[in-house]
C-alpha cells in the first residue's frame, strides 16, 4: 500500500531524505553522500533504506541539474531567433557594470554564440499592433539555416513586443517543430511575457540552453526509478517553492533554476506558524553554500530579479533566496597579503574536508568545528562515518603556522571569518531591504547551520533563534509540505490618467485562465486557489511596488480604492506618498495553487528531562569549557538548558554558547535566546 510522502534534496555534498508515514505520522530522515557525476545513483543509494520502494505514494525532488548546467556552462548549443535588427541584444546587454571603476571588466558571456543568432522579418508595435506580418517562407528559410549550422540542440525565440502579441512566436514554434523535428523550441511570450528586451532574451535563452540537459536527466531518472520499484510518478520542486510534474519541468526547465534551496524556506514558514513567529530570517548552511531568505508577516518573499552572474538575468518568479559560498566544506586559505580567508572555494563531497579521510588536505569549516570539540568524531552522521581528528588538526595547524596562531586559535579564527561572511548575507536580506534584525527570529538549518546559529545571534543582533526538527534534512522535509504552484506575470502598461479597465480586465482574465490551464495540463484536477497582484509605481519611477488584488475585473469604484492603496503602500515602504500623482500599472500577476497532501508531525511525547550523556572540552571565544553533551532525541518538551552545551543528533549538532538559553518547544523545535 502506498503510504510514504518522500522528500529528496540533492545537495553538493549530501543527498537528504525525509519519509513521512501518512498512517502513523512517523518521520524518518537520513542522508548519504551525493554522487556528483551521477546524482540519480546517489538518490537510489539512499532509497535503498526503504524496505518497500513501492510504498512511496509521492516523491518530491529538489534537483541541481538545471543550476549546475547554467553555472558550469554545460548546456546545449542554442539558436537565437529574433526580430530583424535585434540579433545583438544578448551581447549588448545593459549599460551598467559590475565594478564601476574597473576599466578591464568584461561583460559575461551570453548563453549563445553570435554565429547562432538569426533574424526574421516581422514587427509588432509597442501597442501590440502587427506592423509587418510574419512570412511563412521566411520561417522555412530560417529552419534551413538552423539545420545548415549543424549541432543546434535547441531554439530560443524572442521577438520584439511579443509579450503584447505572441502570434508570431507561436507560429515560428509550430513551423520549426514541423521542419526541425525533435529540436525543442522556447518562446519568450510563454517563458517571460514581460517588457525589457534583454531580460526576456536572457531568460528564454536560459530555458532553451538547459532544456535538452534537463529532459535527458528527467527521462533517465524516471526510467531508473521505475526499475527500482518506485511506481509513483515523481515531481520536482520549482524555484517558486511549488511542485511541478516531470512533463512540466521538461517543457519549461528554467523554473528549476533554484529548485533545491526552496524546500527549507517552505518548511520554515510551517515552523514559524507553529511557534508563532511572524518574522523569520532563514539560514541554510550546507556543505558548499549558505542560503538566506525572509518570511515577513508569515508570507514568503518572492522575486524575479535573480541573476546567474552579474548581467545574466533569469527573471522567472522564485523565492527570494540569497546565496554565498560559505559552507562546512569552505576552505581556509592565506591570501597574498598574508590574511586568513575562508571560501568561497569548497572541498565538496570529494575529496571533502581533511577529516573525511578521502584525500582532502586543505582545512575547512568542518575541520575547525571538529578541532574545537563541537563535532564528535565518533557520532558524525549518527556514527555511520568516522572523522579523523588528527588529519583535521594537521590541516588547521598548517594554516595557523603561517599566521602565528596555535591550532585552537586558528580554528576559532576560521569560524569568526565564516560567521562574518554569513552576517553579511543576513544583512542583504534584512538591512538592505529596510528590515530590522531585532524584529526577526533566526531559523538555522542545513547540516552545518545549527553549529553556527548561536554565534550568529550575537554577531547579527538577532534576539531569538530556532533549530527545527531534522535540520540536516530540512529542505527535504520542506518538499513534503509543498503545494503545486504556478506563477504567471504579464506586462501591461497603463496609467491612472488613461486606464482602460475593460482591456485590463480581459488581460487579467486571460492570465487567470492560463494559470489554471497550466495546472490542468500537468494532470492536476483538484480545486485551484487563485491569488492576484499588481505591480505599480509613480510615473517616472524605476521600481515597482506589489499590491494584492482580489478581483477579476477593474471598474471605477475598485480603481479609486486601488490608487489609494498604492499611496498607502508607498508611504509605508518609503516614508512618503504623492497624492494626486499619476500612477502607472506595469505588471499583472496571477498565482494558482493546488494544496497537496502534507504530513502531520506529532508533538514530542512527555518524558523526564534528559541528562547529559557525556562532557567534553569545547572551545569558545573566551577559552575552553567543560561542556555537557545531550542527545536531542532524549530532550523533553519544555526542557530548558543554559550554555555552554551541545545537542547532538544524527545529521547535525546545535551549539549553545556560554550564557545562552535554550528551550525545547512542544513540537520538538529548539528555541534559543540570548543570555538575560
Amino acid at each position: 500500500m502506498s503510504r510514504f510522502l518522500l522528500g529528496v534534496d540533492v545537495g553538493g555534498t549530501f543527498t537528504d531524505f525525509v519519509a513521512c508515514d501518512r498512517e502513523t505520522h512517523a518521520v524518518s530522515a537520513w542522508k548519504n553522500l551525493t554522487v556528483p557525476d551521477d546524482p540519480t545513483a546517489g538518490i537510489l543509494d539512499g532509497l535503498a533504506a526503504l524496505e518497500d520502494p513501492g510504498a512511496v505514494r509521492t516523491l518530491r525532488l529538489g534537483t541541481t541539474v538545471a543550476t549546475n548546467a547554467l553555472l558550469e556552462r554545460k548546456g546545449a548549443r542554442v539558436a537565437y531567433v529574433t526580430t530583424a535588427g535585434f540579433r545583438d541584444v544578448p551581447f549588448l546587454q545593459r549599460g551598467n557594470r559590475a565594478h564601476h571603476y574597473d576599466s578591464g571588466w568584461i561583460k559575461p558571456r551570453p548563453l549563445v554564440l553570435r554565429r547562432d543568432c538569426f533574424e526574421v522579418d516581422e514587427r509588432v508595435a509597442s501597442d501590440g499592433r502587427i506592423l509587418e506580418p510574419l512570412d511563412d517562407e521566411a520561417v522555412r528559410e530560417l529552419a534551413a539555416r538552423i539545420a545548415a549550422a549543424g549541432g543546434i540542440e535547441a531554439v530560443a525565440v524572442n521577438f520584439l513586443f511579443s509579450y503584447l502579441e505572441p502570434a508570431h512566436e507561436r507560429r515560428v514554434r509550430e513551423r520549426l517543430a514541423e521542419l526541425l523535428g525533435d529540436v525543442p523550441v522556447s518562446i519568450s511570450s510563454e517563458v517571460l511575457p514581460k517588457w525589457k528586451e534583454y531580460e526576456r532574451a536572457s531568460t528564454v535563452l536560459a530555458d532553451a540552453y538547459i532544456k535538452p540537459v534537463v529532459h535527458r536527466y528527467l527521462r533517465d531518472m524516471h526510467d531508473r526509478f521505475r526499475a527500482a520499484g518506485i511506481t509513483s510518478a515523481p515531481v520536482v520542486m520549482k524555484s517558486n517553492g511549488g511542485e511541478m510534474t516531470l512533463a512540466g519541468a521538461a517543457a519549461q526547465p528554467v523554473h528549476l533554476t533554484l529548485s533545491g534551496p526552496t524546500g527549507g524556506t517552505v518548511a520554515a514558514r510551517h515552523v514559524a506558524a507553529q511557534l508563532g513567529h511572524e518574522h523569520v530570517v532563514t539560514f541554510d548552511m550546507g556543505g558548499t553554500s549558505t542560503d538566506c531568505s525572509t518570511i515577513v508577516g508569515g508570507e514568503l518573499s518572492f522575486t524575479t530579479s535573480f541573476e546567474l552572474e552579474f548581467g545574466v538575468p533569469i527573471q522567472v518568479p522564485m523565492i527570494d533566496i540569497r546565496t554565498i559560498g560559505a559552507g562546512g566544506g569552505s576552505i581556509a586559505w592565506i591570501d597574498r597579503g598574508g590574511m586568513l580567508r575562508v571560501g568561497p572555494m569548497s572541498a565538496g563531497a570529494r575529496p571533502g574536508p581533511a577529516c573525511y579521510g578521502f584525500g582532502g588536505e586543505a582545512p575547512t569549516v568542518t575541520d575547525a568545528n571538529l578541532v574545537l570539540g563541537r563535532i564528535s568524531p565518533h557520532r558524525f552522521l549518527g556514527g555511520e562515518m568516522a572523522l579523523d581528528v588528527d588529519a583535521a588538526r594537521a590541516a588547521v595547524a598548517a594554516v595557523g603556522e603561517r599566521i602565528g596562531l596555535d591550532v585552537e586559535q586558528t580554528a576559532l579564527a576560521i569560524l569568526r571569518i565564516v560567521n562574518n561572511n554569513m552576517v553579511g548575507a543576513l544583512r542583504t536580506v534584512l538591512v538592505e531591504r529596510g528590515l530590522d534584525p531585532r524584529e526577526f527570529c533566526l531559523l538555522g538549518f542545513g547540516g552545518a547551520g545549527p553549529l553556527h546559529v548561536a554565534d550568529l545571534l550575537a554577531e547579527a543582533g538577532i534576539p531569538r533563534g530556532v533549530v527545527p526538527l531534522h535540520p540536516g534534512q530540512f529542505s527535504a522535509l520542506g518538499f513534503t509540505f509543498a503545494d503545486a504552484r504556478v506563477d504567471l506575470e504579464r506586462t501591461v502598461q497603463m496609467t491612472s490618467a488613461r486606464f482602460d479597465g475593460e482591456r485590463a480586465s480581459a488581460l487579467l482574465g486571460d492570465l487567470v485562465a492560463s494559470a489554471v490551464a497550466a495546472m490542468r495540463s500537468q494532470g492536476y484536477e483538484e480545486p485551484v486557489r487563485l491569488e492576484r497582484a499588481l505591480e505599480l509605481r509613480y510615473l517616472g519611477q524605476n521600481y515597482e511596488l506589489e499590491l494584492p488584488y482580489e478581483r477579476d475585473d477593474f471598474d471605477a469604484s475598485t480603481l479609486a480604492a486601488l490608487w489609494e492603496a498604492f499611496h498607502a503602500r508607498h508611504e509605508a515602504r518609503f516614508g512618503f506618498a504623492i497624492p494626486g500623482e499619476v500612477i502607472e500599472l506595469i505588471t499583472l500577476k496571477c498565482t494558482a495553487i493546488i494544496e497537496t497532501d502534507k504530513p502531520r508531525l506529532a508533538p514530542l511525547a512527555a518524558r523526564a528531562p534528559a541528562a547529559a550523556y557525556e562532557r567534553r572540552t569545547v572551545w569558545f571565544d573566551d577559552g575552553a569549557h567543560d561542556t555537557p553533551v545531550y542527545a536531542r532525541d532524549d530532550l523533553a518538551p519544555q526542557q530548558r538548558l543554559t550554555g555552554p552545551a551541545l545537542i547532538e543528533e544524527a545529521a547535525s549538532v546545535t551549539v549553545l554558547r556560554p550564557g545562552q538559553l535554550l528551550e525545547v518547544a512542544a513540537s520538538g523545535h529548539l528555541e534559543l535566546a540570548a543570555a538575560p
